[in-house]
């Protein structure tokens, strides 16, 4: 076993920072979600709890990849970026549904957690660039 000494770029931290970040709102709209479903009228119990499930598992999951990339777990970053690049069509019909002061700001976010995981430093500590 292996242990790297060198210093964790800024551009990992950051986006290590960035995605545990989104996984604790999503855990927060996960657990309004919980709320909802105990305390609303029931339209369509099954639809209501696969979303709430659905978002628990996105910020469980946001959570897990950012923790392996903590690691410099370079087989984490694919996860990442494919977690961040679903933001810009979410982000999109957002603006498209008159919310573009949310859709903007996410659009930017997992454009630029794209970027700092695809950064030269980041590719370097991650093992990926020799």
């Amino acid at each position: 076993m292996t242990i790297d000494s060198a210093p964790v770029p800024t551009t990992l931290s950051t986006a290590v920072r960035l995605l545990r970040g989104e996984a604790v709102a999503l855990g927060l709209v996960a657990v309004w979600l919980v709320y909802e479903n105990l305390t609303s009228d029931a339209v369509d119990l099954a639809s209501a709890v696969l979303i709430t499930v659905f978002a628990a598992g996105g910020a469980l999951t946001l959570w897990a990849v950012g923790a392996a990339l903590a690691r410099r777990r370079a087989g984490a970053r694919a996860p990442a970026i494919v977690l961040q690049l679903m933001l810009l069509p979410i982000g999109w019909y957002m603006i498209q549904g008159g919310l573009g002061w949310l859709g903007v700001p996410l659009m930017a976010l997992g454009a630029g957690v794209c970027a700092l995981l695809v950064a030269p430093a980041t590719t370097r500590a991650l093992g990926l660039l020799d």
